[in-house]
């Protein structure tokens, strides 16, 4: 029971199945990205970095104004993020053929190296994910996360 006044912990209150979808979506956003950060700090790769790093190797010859739509991020925060990944050596740009204003991204030998790293230790977080989950629950929950976004983009 929570006193008139106290903040509920996550799972509680409001906070917890009696909440509305779109905090509760937020809130394990929010928790799935704390624990991303937490897996990936010592690689000193982000979340959003992680995003584009895969994007890159998923998807060879991605330019930037797709990344951003992949992503979920903004073209200016694509932008640092593929200056940084450039500089360090995961991520090599060239010139499209037809636009060369457009520039496609392709990940190094490098890049997909510290992708496989990061992709490790993210699939145990998405483990413990799946865990609180039947297998048909599971379908289901993505069935209904994935409908959310098509649903909700397409009435934009």
């Amino acid at each position: 029971m929570i006193r008139k006044g106290t903040i509920p912990a996550p799972g509680e209150g409001k906070r917890g199945p009696e909440g509305h979808l779109g905090y509760l979506v937020r809130q394990a956003y929010a928790a799935v990205r704390a624990a991303m950060d937490k897996a990936l700090a010592d690689l000193d790769v982000t979340p959003p970095q992680f995003a584009v790093l895969t994007m890159v190797v998923n998807y060879p010859g991605v330019s930037g104004a797709e990344l951003a739509r992949l992503t979920f991020l903004t073209p200016q925060t694509i932008n640092v993020i593929v200056r940084n990944l450039v500089r360090a050596g995961h991520v090599e740009k060239s010139a499209d053929a037809t636009h060369g204003r457009i520039l496609r991204l392709h990940a190094t030998v490098r890049g997909e190296a510290l992708l496989k790293r990061c992709r490790a230790r993210v699939m145990e977080i998405e483990g413990r994910l799946a865990d609180l989950l039947g297998r048909e629950e599971e379908r289901v929950v993505r069935g209904w996360l994935a409908a959310v976004g098509e649903k909700l983009t397409e009435e934009r």
